[in-house]
């Protein structure tokens, strides 16, 4: 099989269920065998900061000379950054490879009436090569949720770890954020660790009361400290436990998920899980990198990527241009018309000069005519440009700070486009 039929397979498959659960996956767990679920996991689950803190476990964990696996979503330019080892997505041929092999254990499944997800069968993929690949530990992210997401077949992970919690995707996790914590925390198992990000209260209480009532020993990330904290757009510079460490994922909210993937690597440490030292943890917060997360790829002018997509995550974004930014900037914006564009737009406007509207290769994508009404109500330079590649050639010619946001499939159409345009000048 080769790679394009590896992908094509793949992208064969249905995209949701014709119900909820963890059923189809587990059937295709037990056909396939070999302990996949068995690995050693850190489990990662919530609303914003997932992908950031699962990089720095993972680059902290590497960089102590384990093989470590790390499953994320959604990729940003290639399918395979979806399944890494030591910080480098698998090669095409090991993609094409473990589809091959398990594309028999699928078939089967489909002839007894069982129909696997695209993701139910990603999950099983991205287990199989961590095994086969012999890994040490496995930083897996949640795709959705938690309680019934496909990673939730995880049986003892090392650790559980829940990032922030607010509205995303409430039409399927819930109006409330109590109902959002209690689909976060289904990642939590009998007799675990659970490591929690600073919350609002409401989502502390229900995460909290889950791992008491799961038996798990419960740390609170907020309790790490930093101090000699400064911020540039280099990244930011700060002192944990007399370490010195050079974060360059940018923002103040960085932080937050800085202190969850400490939390979580003292633990391990101390409780002999891992052997973490000092020089490991600098140098691999250091090395830790996450696309499309306020990505910065120019710093004159800045051109920064962000795939802020809900209001929480505009908020952060916000935030962070304020802060690295005072100079007349520009605004790229392309979004998902089940977002709460409403609300993301209303916060972004009024910071910046011109706003141009895109359309994302999405069938879900909002119409760059309906944006742009939108930003009109905030911003009086607003222009429905459509293309995506278009709107960015026009605003490198106006020499300002650009920034573009608004979902992580944009980011994944520009983000080549600009680093080849970049290359040229």
């Amino acid at each position: 099989m080769t790679y394009e039929e590896a992908l094509r397979k793949i992208h064969s498959l249905d995209k949701f269920g014709s119900m909820p659960g963890l059923q189809r996956v587990e059937k295709l767990f037990d056909l396939v065998g070999e302990g996949l679920r068995e690995q050693k996991f850190i489990h990662i689950a919530g609303t914003n900061g997932k992908g950031s803190t699962a990089q720095i476990i993972s680059s902290v964990l590497t960089q102590c000379g384990y093989k470590t696996g790390l499953f994320i979503s959604p990729y940003i330019v290639k399918f395979n950054e979806r399944i890494q080892i030591n910080g480098k997505m698998i090669k095409d041929e090991e993609l094409a490879d473990a589809v091959s092999y398990l594309s028999p254990f699928l078939d089967k499944l489909n002839e007894e009436g069982v129909i696997i997800t695209e993701f139910e069968f990603l999950t099983v993929l991205a287990f199989y090569v961590f095994k086969k690949m012999g890994c040490d530990f496995i930083v897996c992210e949640t795709g959705l949720g938690g309680l019934l997401d496909s990673t939730n077949v995880i049986r003892n992970p090392l650790c559980s770890v829940i990032t922030k919690i607010d509205f995303d995707h409430t039409e399927i996790l819930g109006s409330t954020i109590e109902e959002i914590a209690v689909q976060k925390c289904g990642i939590i198992k009998e007799n675990g660790i659970t490591v929690s990000a600073f919350q609002r209260d409401e989502a502390l209480s229900i995460i909290q009361n889950t791992a008491k009532e799961k038996n798990n020993e419960f740390f609170y990330a907020e309790d790490i400290e930093f101090s000699d904290i400064s911020f540039d757009i280099d990244g930011t510079f700060l002192t944990y436990n007399d370490i010195k460490l050079h974060l360059n994922m940018l923002g103040v909210h960085q932080l937050e998920n800085l202190k969850t993937a400490l939390c979580t690597l003292e633990i391990l440490n101390k409780k002999g899980i891992a052997y973490i030292t000092p020089k490991s943890i600098s140098d691999g917060v250091e090395k830790a990198s996450n696309p499309a997360r306020f990505e910065v790829l120019s710093k004159a002018p800045i051109i920064a990527l962000d795939g802020a997509h809900n209001p929480s995550g505009m908020k952060t974004f916000v935030n962070a241009v304020k802060k690295y930014s005072n100079a007349h900037r520009v605004l790229i914006l392309g979004m998902l018309k089940d977002k709460d564009t409403d609300t993301c737009v209303s916060l972004i406007s009024p910071l910046f000069d011109e706003i141009y509207t895109v359309n994302i290769d999405n069938p879900r994508s909002e119409s760059a005519k309906v944006l742009a009404q939108k930003c009109n109500l905030k911003c009086e330079n607003v222009y429905d440009i459509g293309d995506i590649k278009e709107a960015f050639d026009i605003c490198l010619s106006k020499n300002r700070d650009i920034y573009i946001t608004g979902s992580l499939y944009l980011c994944g159409e520009i983000r080549q486009y600009i680093i080849d345009k970049l290359s040229q000048k």
